[in-house]
């Protein structure tokens, strides 16, 4: 059986790892993203995989956007909440704005790509539901109180919806990755990544590909007991 997934933020980064590998093992791939038209075309160019544009902070274009993937490849029985953005400052400089744009796209967008979805996960008997979170979700960092708390919402969101699931075949598990060599990582000042690197016990950033194998393993029919889980890929440097 070919089952459709739905990766969200998925034209660039981590999220177009998972997408290209969930395709590679023989999912039908949607990739969603909010707003780098170019980018979204030349991964399309590049990989075969279709792209819809919504934000994941709007419900109605979720609503709206999962009818159109649902219309052209099947229902969605696998969905990785990734998209994520950052707006960074120490909290006494941090504004209304920061805050409340964080947490529109990291953590209300789990309730807004999931609760359009979960009827029909219901009614299969069957589903995926993968949600990206951060190991700094788990430990907190620094300038990122917005950031941070939204995280560690999609860890708790998780945990709740996976005892919700579990008697229909939904498994429900968030991914915290580490430092990830993506674009925005390797963007940073090099003695800044050193730093980072410096704090990492096994000596190096992680590979995109990293978190699209654990994403591939819990999407998996044969990954039902494991529900509910925090999947730590870190490289030693955050250990639960």
């Amino acid at each position: 059986m070919t089952r459709t997934a739905l990766v969200t933020g998925g034209t660039r980064g981590i999220g177009a790892a998972i997408a290209t590998m969930l395709k590679a093992n023989g999912y039908k791939v949607a990739a969603n993203y909010a707003g780098n038209d170019n980018a979204a075309k030349a991964f399309t160019d590049e990989t075969g995989i279709p792209t819809y544009k919504w934000s994941v902070a709007d419900y109605d274009g979720c609503v709206e956007g999962i009818a159109k993937v649902e219309s052209d490849l099947g229902p969605i029985e696998v969905l990785v909440n990734n998209a994520g953005i950052t707006r960074d400052a120490m909290f006494h400089k941090m504004t209304r704005e920061n805050w409340k744009d964080v947490m529109s796209t990291n953590l209300d967008g789990l309730f807004n790509m999931t609760h359009p979805i979960w009827t029909g996960m219901r009614e299969r008997k069957f589903g995926r539901v993968i949600n990206i979170s951060s190991i700094n979700g788990q430990k907190g960092q620094m300038g990122q109180a917005n950031y941070s708390a939204a995280k560690a919402g999609d860890i708790g969101f998780t945990k709740s919806l996976a005892q919700e699931g579990a008697r229909a075949g939904i498994t429900v598990n968030a991914i915290c990755p580490g430092y990830i060599a993506t674009e925005m990582v390797m963007a940073v000042p090099e003695k800044v990544r050193d730093s980072i690197i410096a704090g990492i016990p096994v000596g190096r950033l992680g590979e995109p590909e990293e978190i699209a194998r654990t994403v591939l393993f819990l999407a998996a029919d044969d990954a039902s007991f494991i529900n509910g889980a925090t999947m730590t890929v870190n490289g030693g440097q955050y250990i639960t």
